[in-house]
């Protein structure tokens, strides 16, 4: 079996990830915040808030990802993986901004990730009628 979409999906969430964890990075050194410290201005903490919701999201998102991808096919997991990172984009670039802003991208990866989630109970309910 292969699962090309969802690989390639996958490498782009990585690629997402690896750029926040840049953006992470360079609000440290911009705004001098020394590691550990996790506390600083608001333009930083609004940055490492992007980073530690995002790893909260993945928690789900990803495993969700894949048993979408084995019980109901490659190119629905794809999909709705990509609407979930274009939602967690979205919800980077507001919060970047302006922190009130962020909850339509947080809603539209929630949405993603659950529908990934459901797709795939809907999927295993079939094999185990």
């Amino acid at each position: 079996m292969q699962l090309l979409w969802t690989s390639w999906l996958t490498v782009a969430v990585l690629g997402f990830y690896i750029w926040i964890i840049y953006k992470v990075g360079k609000a440290r050194a911009q705004f001098q915040v020394k590691a550990p410290a996790v506390d600083g201005p608001p333009e930083f903490l609004r940055v490492l808030r992007v980073h530690a919701n995002t790893v909260e999201q993945m928690v789900l998102f990803f495993p969700a990802l894949w048993l979408c991808a084995l019980w109901t096919g490659d190119k629905l997991a794809a999909a709705l993986g990509l609407v979930w990172l274009v939602g967690r984009f979205m919800y980077a670039v507001a919060y970047y901004s302006d922190a009130s802003k962020r909850s339509m991208g947080f809603m539209i990866s929630l949405l993603a990730a659950l529908g990934l989630l459901l797709a795939a109970m809907t999927g295993m309910s079939g094999v185990l009628k």
